[in-house]
């Protein structure tokens, strides 16, 4: 049975959790608080020394840090992963700006909004024109598609869903993003989609 170190109202945390859920695997969720500097205790650093989460444990002890690295190890072989090579190319593409496009801005953005209850940070107007421009980019490519990659559900949806489905809470208003919405519907009708819980 894998275990998972995760908070659960991290959105990195939860498309680990959503991906088990999905795939029907047993595991073990271990509640590691970011906002109470858990994951820079000796003991967790020992896990992980970058001190972050969500963190997989294998059965046999491997440990496996950053998101959507564990998206894609647990994927493999699943439906949720592509078997040609270029698709699961452009899985590789969608992960990899989720992280440097996306979730710096959208993310971090609620952060300072619904965590922090900080709406005069200084950095706040940077991170809402920087997560307007990342779905508008959403935006133009569900415009044409049913999902990201290869017209079928994949990781690089639930990689996206996660901070997206919670945007309002970062202040981002969707209304002007109706494929963004209608996407965003199609993954919370998928078998077995877990429910917001945070």
């Amino acid at each position: 049975m894998y275990t998972v170190y995760g908070m659960s109202s991290s959105g990195n945390c939860y498309k680990v959790k959503l991906l088990l859920t999905q795939l029907g695997e047993r595991f073990e969720w271990i509640e590691v608080d970011t906002l109470k500097k858990e994951t820079r205790t000796p003991e967790f650093l020992k896990l992980n020394p970058n001190g972050k989460i969500p963190l997989l444990r294998l059965e046999d002890g491997r440990l496996l840090p950053e998101s959507n690295a564990i998206l894609c190890y647990l994927a493999e072989g699943s439906a949720y992963q592509p078997q040609d090579r270029w698709s699961r190319a452009e899985v590789l593409q969608w992960l990899f700006w989720e992280q440097y496009s996306h979730e710096p801005y959208i993310a971090t953005a609620r952060f300072i909004r619904h965590f922090l209850k900080n709406p005069d940070e200084p950095t706040l107007a940077q991170k809402t024109e920087r997560g307007y421009q990342a779905l508008a980019v959403m935006e133009e490519r569900l415009s044409k598609r049913t999902f990201f990659v290869c017209e079928t559900y994949t990781i690089a949806d639930m990689s996206l869903y996660a901070y997206t489905h919670v945007a309002e809470q970062g202040g981002f208003d969707l209304a002007r993003f109706g494929a963004v919405r209608t996407w965003l519907a199609r993954v919370a009708a998928q078998p077995r989609h877990l429910p917001l819980r945070w």
